[in-house]
């Protein structure tokens, strides 16, 4: 078995003081990524006010407390979406990482004036399951747009994925919960159809960004072979906090030695775990594979960001 590189805290904390200035993307990915949580965006806002806000269905997370917010209060429901999502911008921000917290906020500006200039355009329907079904698929396909270029439209996650290194519970759960707990209350704010037509909402969404990411696992394993493989390494340690292990490995047709860079990562850690490969090797051998579970290790022991 390999030798295992890891540092301890106050290692890991020095290096994230002190780690060279890295690469920025290039000016095309940047624009690309804007363009696409832009449309990721304006998706999510189609799906909550063309589609289920007018029907009284809401969607979960934060967004359903907004819109339980604005109806009760008539105030606009970008305006809360906005207002609430903040603290979780500057936690985002704080814990993992610059360019995921901004392209967060970003995409949560395009989605409330989103949902402001649409909020006086009439429902495309009446009917209350032509409404769940088809708002439930553009937003969920929305979200996962967002998601899949390093972005997220609701807080509820980034509160999740902190929230997981200090209960005994997958991130996957903590928003279930969350969900459930928000789904459920508007049964006291709407009725307990609405209710239920929203449980619908949800699954029908939440399968939709399963199939726009490609896999909604929580985390992802990473196998990674290149000559560069020590500053791949390092930029994953400094740059994302994941602990990473280096094994041996043989080129069955060359016969060459070669490193093999091993990790795991969370989801929302995925374009930004790309970006550094390519950063550093665009010719590098790249394999992202889901897992169902993780156990013991590091993993869940992120220290610096």
């Amino acid at each position: 078995m390999s030798e295992v590189k890891q540092l301890g805290i106050s290692e890991q904390v020095a290096l994230a003081i002190n780690r060279p200035q890295h690469k920025r993307a290039p000016l095309r990915k940047i624009i690309q990524r804007g363009l696409l949580i832009s449309l990721g965006a304006i998706m999510m806002g189609i799906g909550l006010e063309i589609f289920l806000v007018p029907n009284n269905v809401i969607d979960g997370g934060i967004t359903g407390i907004s819109i339980m917010l604005s109806f009760l209060t008539s105030l606009p429901l970008g305006l809360f979406i906005f207002i609430i999502n903040v603290p979780f911008f500057f936690l985002g921000y704080k814990q993992i990482g610059k360019t995921f917290a901004l392209s967060t906020l970003y995409g949560i500006i395009i989605l409330s004036i989103t949902t402001a200039l649409l909020h006086p355009v009439p429902a495309f329907t009446q009917d209350i399951l032509l409404a769940t079904v088809f708002g439930g698929i553009v937003l969920g396909v929305g979200v996962g747009i967002v998601i899949r270029y390093g972005g997220c439209l609701d807080g509820t996650e980034v509160l999740a994925i902190l929230a997981n290194k200090k209960l005994p519970f997958s991130v996957g759960e903590i928003i279930m919960f969350f969900n459930l707990f928000i789904l459920g209350s508007a049964g006291f704010v709407f009725s307990w159809d609405r209710a239920m037509y929203s449980l619908i909402a949800y699954f029908i969404a939440y399968k939709a960004i399963d199939i726009t990411v490609a896999g909604l696992d929580e985390s992802k394993s990473v196998w990674i072979i290149s000559d560069q493989y020590k500053e791949i390494g390092d930029a994953i340690l400094n740059r994302l906090g994941r602990g990473v292990t280096y094994m041996q490995g043989e080129g069955a047709f060359s016969g060459d030695d070669k490193k093999v860079i091993f990790c795991v990562i969370n989801r929302l850690e995925e374009a930004k775990l790309k970006d550094i490969v390519t950063e550093n090797d665009d010719s590098a051998f790249l394999a992202v594979a889901d897992i169902s579970e993780v156990r013991g290790g590091r993993f869940k022991k992120k220290d610096i960001h």
